[in-house]
C-alpha cells in the first residue's frame, strides 16, 4: 500500500508536464516525483479520445511499477478526455490538471472566462463544463491555440513573432476578464499572452492550481511526506532520451539530470 514516503507519479504526453513537475518541486519539496512524458507518441491534442484513451492506460500501468500515492495527470488533453483510463490502471488516487484550473478560475473571475488550449481539449468541452458545475451562468470563451505548443518548445516565447501569434488568436476573446492557460506548454508564453489580452485580464496557470490541489489531497490522506524527505526526481522518457535534458531545462528553469528511455 502507498505510504507517506511513496512517490508521486506525473504523466504528459511530452515535456510540457514539466511545468506541473516545477509547480509541484516548488509546492511539495519533500516530495519524491518520478515523470513519464511519453515523447514518442506526442502530440496527443489532435488525437481521438479513443487512442488517448489507450496511451493514457499505457503510461499509467507504467507509474503502477513505482506504488505511486499519486498519479498527477500533467496533460490537459489526457485530463479532459481519458482521466478513467487512467483511474482503471492504478490503485491510487488520480488528479488531472482541468478540475483545478477551473476551480481557480472560478473563483477569480468577474463574468467572463477565456479557455485556451490544445484542439483536443478545447473540442472535449472539459474546461467548460467544470467551469459551469462551478458557477452557473458564468460566461466561457475557448479557443484553440496550437501554434503555441511548437512555439513553446523551440523556445521562442518572446518577441515579434510569437507577440503576433498570440494577439491573432486571442483576438477573439475580447471582454473576458479571467483566462485560463489550458495546456502546460502555455505558461511558458504567458508573457505575450498577458501582453496580447491586456493587464485587465487575470491569467490562471493551471499548474500552479494543481500543484495546490495535489497538496491539500495529500494533506487530507495524512500521505504527505515527512520535513526532510527525498525530493528526488526520476525521469522516463519514451522517445528522444538525447534531446528531452536542455528541453526540461528550459522548461524547469534549471538543469536536470538525464532521461531513461522506457518502452510502454
Amino acid at each position: 500500500m502507498a505510504a507517506s514516503r511513496s512517490p508521486i507519479g506525473v504523466f504528459d504526453s511530452g515535456v510540457g508536464g514539466l511545468t506541473v513537475l516545477g509547480a509541484l518541486r516548488r509546492r511539495l519539496p519533500d516530495e519524491e516525483l518520478v515523470y513519464l512524458g511519453d515523447t514518442a507518441r506526442v502530440p496527443y491534442g489532435t488525437r481521438s479520445a479513443e487512442v488517448v484513451s489507450r496511451y493514457a492506460e499505457r503510461a499509467a500501468r507504467f507509474l503502477a511499477r513505482f506504488d505511486p500515492k499519486l498519479v498527477v495527470v500533467a496533460c490537459n488533453t489526457v485530463s479532459a478526455v481519458a482521466l478513467p483510463a487512467v483511474e482503471r490502471s492504478v490503485a491510487a488516487p488520480v488528479l488531472g490538471v482541468v478540475e483545478p484550473g477551473a476551480t481557480a478560475a472560478a473563483g477569480r473571475a468577474g463574468g467572463h472566462v477565456g479557455v485556451i488550449g490544445t484542439p483536443g481539449t478545447i473540442r472535449s468541452g472539459a474546461y467548460q463544463a467544470a467551469l459551469a458545475r462551478r458557477r452557473p451562468g458564468l460566461r466561457v470563451t475557448a479557443r484553440a491555440c496550437p501554434l503555441f505548443v511548437p512555439l513553446a518548445e523551440e523556445g521562442w516565447t518572446d518577441g515579434e513573432l510569437p507577440l503576433l501569434v498570440a494577439r491573432r488568436y486571442l483576438a477573439e476573446l475580447s471582454g473576458i476578464d479571467t483566462l485560463v492557460l489550458g495546456c502546460t506548454h502555455y505558461p511558458l508564453l504567458a508573457g505575450v499572452i498577458a501582453e496580447a489580452v491586456g493587464p485587465s485580464v487575470a491569467l490562471v496557470d493551471s499548474a500552479e492550481a494543481t500543484a495546490e490541489a495535489a497538496a491539500a489531497l495529500l494533506l487530507r490522506q495524512g500521505i504527505a511526506a515527512p520535513a526532510g524527505g527525498a525530493g528526488t526526481e526520476r525521469l522516463y522518457v519514451t522517445d528522444l532520451a538525447e534531446s528531452f535534458e536542455p528541453l526540461a531545462a528550459r522548461f524547469l528553469g534549471r538543469r536536470v539530470g538525464a532521461a531513461e528511455l522506457v518502452d510502454l
